[in-house]
């Protein structure tokens, strides 16, 4: 049995114990709730003990003074209702949904960037949750183990592991609902995150994938040598989910940068755009429709776009929305 599989077994026998202690939560936040609050407590069985990316994860009690590093783990902190222990967050990747803004609008956004050492230990925290594992670095929030020595527990988003026994692959639904589940373990808040996950389960059941082939290119950034979604990431989850062909989905990774030859060679009918504030959607049209050798795409000389948020194209409970958001697109296309 290997270690993925090993640790969802531990996560989910976990999460069964802990739903017998704890009470229910009140005024949960999950996306699209009319009525978000950004708060919750809860009364749950510790200590925690999680492997995340092979380190081992211990908390005793639900953490109360928390850094979140990446949108994503902000915005699942927010719709678990936890939003009043968020002490500080960092490197946000663009504004919360509206379901989350009024959940949200307390923030503490110490940097756009990732913040250093001095500035998140100034908040005197006892847990960080990172999006990536390179979040945690000496010159980044700082080690994990030099954190733990501190009494500071941390977390990275599972999707973000590197190791080979741990990096999902591929990623899929399942992970990003394991890691929910995790979140409401560690933090106290296992009927909001099962309340969540049962949502989020319901809205991808209730998806109607564009029907037929339609072939596209996931285009994230880059002008010289694009970088694209590849055949393991959330890319391809997605495009999967909204019913796409992805042209490099034989690619094992996650993204990758390809020249524009292999582009042009596939000729897509639909093209991608993640839209963020340092590389818009916007940039990457100019980009292709002023490169001679892309003006002549299918999907470029018919203006067939995807615009999608970038805060919703990372691993994150915004990947249902996103591949939702894929599929109305497609209609207009009669795709």
């Amino acid at each position: 049995m290997n270690h993925q599989i090993m640790h969802r077994q531990t996560v989910r026998l976990g999460a069964l114990a802990l739903a017998a202690g704890t009470v229910l939560l009140a005024g949960c936040t999950v996306p699209g709730a009319a009525d978000p609050t950004p708060s919750a407590s809860a009364a749950a069985s510790f200590p925690v003990s999680i492997d995340n990316c092979g380190t081992t994860v211990t908390v005793k009690k639900a953490p109360e003074r928390i850094v979140t590093i990446k949108s994503s783990t902000t915005e699942l902190l927010l719709a678990l209702g936890l939003g009043d222990r968020i002490v500080g967050s960092a490197f946000l990747d663009g504004p919360l949904p509206p379901s989350l803004a009024p959940a949200g609008k307390a923030l503490n956004v110490i940097s756009d960037f990732l913040p250093g050492q001095e500035a998140v230990l100034g908040l005197t925290p006892d847990f960080i949750y990172g999006g990536w594992e390179s979040n945690f670095s000496a010159d980044g929030v700082g080690e994990r183990d030099r954190l733990a020595g501190l009494g500071i527990g941390s977390y990275v988003s599972p999707a973000a592991c590197k190791a080979s026994a741990y990096m999902p692959d591929p990623l899929t639904f399942e992970s990003v609902f394991d890691e929910i589940t995790d979140a409401g373990a560690l933090f106290g808040a296992t009927d909001a995150a099962a309340k969540l996950v049962a949502e989020q389960r319901d809205d991808l059941a209730a998806l109607d994938p564009a029907k037929g082939t339609t072939t596209a290119l996931w285009y994230s950034s880059g002008t010289d040598s694009p970088y694209v979604g590849a055949g393991i990431g959330s890319p391809a989850m997605i495009m999967a989910a909204a019913g796409l062909t992805n042209i490099f989905a034989d690619v094992h990774d996650t993204w990758t940068p390809v020249g524009w030859e292999s582009i042009v060679a596939a000729d897509p009918d639909v093209i991608v755009l993640v839209d963020a504030s340092w590389n818009t959607a916007a940039s990457k049209i100019a980009t292709l429709e002023s490169n001679p050798a892309t003006q002549g795409l299918t999907a470029v000389k018919n203006k067939r776009y995807v615009i999608l948020p970038f805060a919703a194209t990372e691993a994150g409970i915004r990947n249902v929305e996103a591949a939702a958001s894929a599929i109305d697109q497609l209609a207009e296309f009669g795709r």
